[in-house]
């Protein structure tokens, strides 16, 4: 058996350090994606650098939620349910108590799962991700299948959300798992509309044909006009391309609907 070593910083700066050195170590916040993958043979990192150990902030003006805070820490926050209450609720949603309570935003973002909920909030939302060494926006950070623009020794401190003037988030989960089999996250910001779709392709996407017709008319009818093509998108023993592509419009209408009443 391979041996892993284990570090714990005591800084970010530190921790950069460690991550730079060695490129088979592996950042770890929460662990509930890379604990799995090293089940199934996927990952062997040559060594850990745990950031639990970095406390971080949840602030309520802008929405800045630290890399480190837990899924439910921001379900449970009073502030981001006074501002952003459907960012507390897609946190209610994500896996069961266990994964809450260990999981993090930062590490979710950070790993863009393609089934992941966060980072449909933070495309929606128009977030700035922040690092240790710049600000990156929300359009540019999601590039692939677990891959980020995030460069070696990179690591992300502070998630900022803008708050709009009403937003929501409908999935529908996988039942074992409860990582979105596809999910719709609708963000509505002075007459703007932002559409961000997880769980349907390789990583999160903005569905901007449906973002220009919900800003002509913010209608649930407004979906059924925008043609959801099924090239591209997941197909798996859980539901086809063809089928993704159905509950896009599905759940987009049930966001609509539940934004306006």
């Amino acid at each position: 058996m391979a041996t892993i070593s284990y570090h714990r910083p005591g800084s970010i700066a530190e921790a950069a350090r460690l991550a730079a050195a060695d490129p088979d170590a592996r950042v770890i916040a929460g662990g509930q994606s890379m604990l799995p993958a090293m089940k199934l043979g996927l990952l062997m990192p040559s060594a850990f650098i745990d950031l639990a150990g970095l406390a971080e902030r949840v602030e309520g003006s802008r929405v800045s939620i630290g890399a480190m805070v837990t899924h439910a820490a921001v379900a449970e926050s009073r502030e981001i349910r006074a501002t952003l209450p459907a960012l507390s609720e897609l946190a209610e949603g994500i896996g069961d108590a266990q994964v809450r309570n260990r999981g993090t935003i930062g590490g979710s973002v950070a790993n863009s799962d393609p089934a992941a909920d966060y980072p449909a909030a933070v495309l929606a939302l128009n977030a700035t991700i922040r690092t240790n060494q710049r600000a990156i926006a929300a359009d540019a950070f999601f590039k692939g299948l677990f891959e980020t623009e995030l460069k070696p020794g990179e690591l992300v401190t502070t998630i900022e959300l803008p708050v709009p003037t009403r937003a929501t988030y409908v999935k529908f989960p996988q039942p074992a798992s409860r990582f979105a089999l596809v999910g719709v996250f609708v963000a509505q910001t002075d007459g703007r509309v932002r559409v961000a779709v997880t769980g349907a392709a390789a990583h999160a996407f903005r569905l901007e044909a449906l973002e220009e017709a919900l800003a002509r008319r913010f209608v649930q009818e407004a979906c059924d006009a925008v043609t959801m093509a099924a090239q591209g998108l997941n197909g798996d023993l859980h539901g086809s391309a063809e089928y993704r592509a159905s509950l896009i419009r599905v759940l987009a209408r049930r966001a609509v609907q539940r934004l306006i009443g």
